[in-house]
């Protein structure tokens, strides 16, 4: 990357994973309208946050379906995560993650001192939890299963089917479950089959958590949340988060504003996405020595490569040779080669002509 670009020579990035830089359009007026409230000004703090921008989730996210009540928020995602492994684990202690998936889980767990324990997603023509595997994963020090929903590149979601046994699972386990619901609004298509979201399972600890990042596409915001239907563990979680009092104010206040505009960029993404990965499966055809794998949501592809070379070769020639910038399984933790990993929230012309490149080097 740094000899291309010291060279001048164009990069069609595919790895591209910002909505604020991947040419949307926002509207700018009514985004820095909200964050200008005069409030902000007041420094009223609250441990759960703001009873507003709680109501604005339940009411505006969750169609008022999440009582407020059980709704805390925090500055981002992986905020949340930590305040979760802080009240569920000591150091030592072990948290169960999807492989592959995306590869923060290792840095999130070590800041808390807990250990990740990996189990495996499983792909035959779709992505399901190998039970067998995540049951011989367990051990007296797991503390939680973490579900990401749709998983982070496989693009998979939890199955109904699943949900029967991974409930089982935890609570003869006495595990509680974790579930990163932020891509959740972009499936792919309708289909009964996948459940969208954890916030109504009651039979053990459970943890959905979310935020403005994927939601309205406003990573820069910094506001998440977690939902939990554990009372005790609310109130453990509130006095975490009353340790750190981290979320801002201004984005609080603009929490019902941010939330009410989430479905424009929601549809701009989704149309991109859609288009992206049609392109992309139109391109390879029966007898193509490429391989799309099959995904239900999210923003990301996943294209299974001739194995006349390793996955590092691959994305280092594509990227020397043709200045086509993918990423490679290996950074997802696959277990296998050779996978590359390409964004569809690319813009369409970069991505189609970044596609053609790579699918001309083997035909």
């Amino acid at each position: 990357m740094d000899e291309r670009r010291s060279s001048g020579a164009a990069i069609l990035d595919l790895t591209e994973s910002n909505p604020t830089a991947a040419g949307f359009a926002y509207p700018s007026d009514q985004i820095l309208a909200a964050l200008a409230d005069p409030r902000a000004l007041r420094y009223q703090p609250a441990a759960a946050g703001m009873p507003s921008a709680r109501a604005a989730v339940s009411e505006d996210y969750y169609s008022g379906r999440v009582d407020p009540g059980r709704i805390l928020l925090t500055a981002s995602t992986s905020e949340a995560y930590t305040f979760v492994f802080k009240l569920l684990a000591d150091p030592g202690d072990e948290v169960l993650v999807p492989r592959p998936s995306y590869p923060l889980f290792d840095f999130l767990a070590a800041l808390d001192a807990v250990r990740v324990v990996p189990y495996p997603l499983a792909y035959e023509n779709t992505w399901a939890i190998d039970f067998d595997a995540l049951a011989r994963s367990i051990t007296p020090r797991s503390r939680a299963i973490v579900l990401v929903n749709p998983n982070n590149p496989t693009g998979s979601f939890l199955k109904q089917s699943e949900i029967g046994p991974l409930i089982a699972l935890a609570s003869e386990h006495n595990l509680a479950l974790i579930s990163d619901e932020v891509f959740s609004d972009y499936a792919l298509r309708e289909d009964p089959r996948l459940v969208r979201s954890l916030t109504e399972v009651t039979e053990v600890p459970t943890f959905c958590l979310s935020g403005l990042s994927k939601v309205a596409g406003l990573p820069q915001m910094k506001l998440g949340w977690i939902v939990t239907s554990d009372e005790q563990a609310f109130e453990r979680l509130e006095l975490i988060a009353d340790t750190y009092l981290s979320v801002g104010a201004p984005v609080q206040l603009a929490a019902p504003v941010l939330l009410g505009l989430r479905i424009e960029l929601q549809n701009q993404i989704l149309a991109r996405v859609r288009a992206n990965r049609a392109f992309l499966a139109s391109q390879i055809g029966p007898a193509s020595p490429w391989r799309l794998l099959e995904t239900e949501g999210g923003w990301y592809a996943i294209l299974e490569a001739p194995r006349i070379q390793s996955e590092e070769e691959w994305v280092l020639s594509l990227l020397g040779d043709d200045g086509v910038l993918v990423q490679p399984g290996f950074f997802f933790d696959f277990e296998r080669e050779a996978f590359l990993v390409l964004s569809l929230l690319t813009l369409e012309e970069v991505f189609e002509e970044g596609v053609r490149r790579i699918l001309a080097r083997a035909r």
